[in-house]
């Protein structure tokens, strides 16, 4: 990678490398070499984990554990470290080898969100835990930690419990009503019935979960159109 690229790319991060060969890792999928980034990745991840949190605790004070953590698992999503990764432009200075880069992989959310936990990993390696937490409180600056942002975090079967009990209703049902695909590769297909209302909603995903998830937030759906 040009030297010129990954000072870019420090003066993103408002943080220059002593070690600039970390970074350098950091951005080099395992289709390109064998040093490649997922090692830094796994570090990376218990670092960011670590900094939210620590950054949640001392913002949103008197909020229970249970929100705290949907809070946090909203924030270090691969959808919300995709965003951050593209505002950084990953993509510009990402090391993959020919087939995964001609695939699309330079634009993959997974393959940015990864990288950019491999940055935070080698920012801590490079400096410390102090450095790394600085930089990913940097990388949330942006993000409001507001009432709103708890209410957004909460998964919708949660959510739709919540609407259901605030209004004396009894709690959804939820039924696999089919699967497809083959074994190693199945598909869920679940109804959620809210009996009080005779509704039903359905709702498809890879796991029973996530298929419920998905069936709830149809469900919510449905809801907000009848209250407008």
């Amino acid at each position: 990678m040009p030297a010129d690229s990954l000072s870019a790319l420090q003066h993103r991060l408002q943080h220059r490398f002593s070690d600039p060969s970390l970074l350098q890792r950091a951005v080099t999928h395992r289709s390109y070499s064998s040093e490649h980034n997922e090692r830094l990745e796994f570090l990376g991840d218990s670092v960011l984990n670590l900094a939210v949190s620590s950054l949640l605790f001392r913002r949103m004070q008197g909020l229970p554990e249970g929100e705290l953590s949907r809070v946090r698992a909203l924030l270090v999503k691969q959808d919300s470290l995709h965003r951050i990764a593209m505002r950084l432009q990953l993509p510009q200075v990402l090391r993959l080898g020919e087939g995964e880069s001609k695939s699309g992989g330079k634009l993959r959310p997974s393959i940015l969100a990864d990288a950019l936990e491999a940055i935070i990993g080698a920012v801590y390696l490079d400096a410390g835990y102090d450095q790394a937490e600085a930089l990913v409180h940097r990388l949330l600056e942006g993000v409001e930690l507001s009432p709103r942002l708890q209410e957004a975090a909460k998964d919708a079967k949660t959510a739709l419990q919540e609407w259901l009990q605030g209004r004396k209703m009894k709690l959804p049902q939820y039924q696999v009503i089919d699967t497809t695909g083959a074994a190693h590769n199945q598909v869920f297909h679940v109804e959620c019935l809210v009996a009080e209302l005779q509704l039903t909603a359905r709702g498809s995903g890879a796991s029973r979960r996530a298929a419920e998830q998905a069936a709830a937030s149809a469900m919510l759906a449905q809801l907000k159109v009848k209250q407008a």
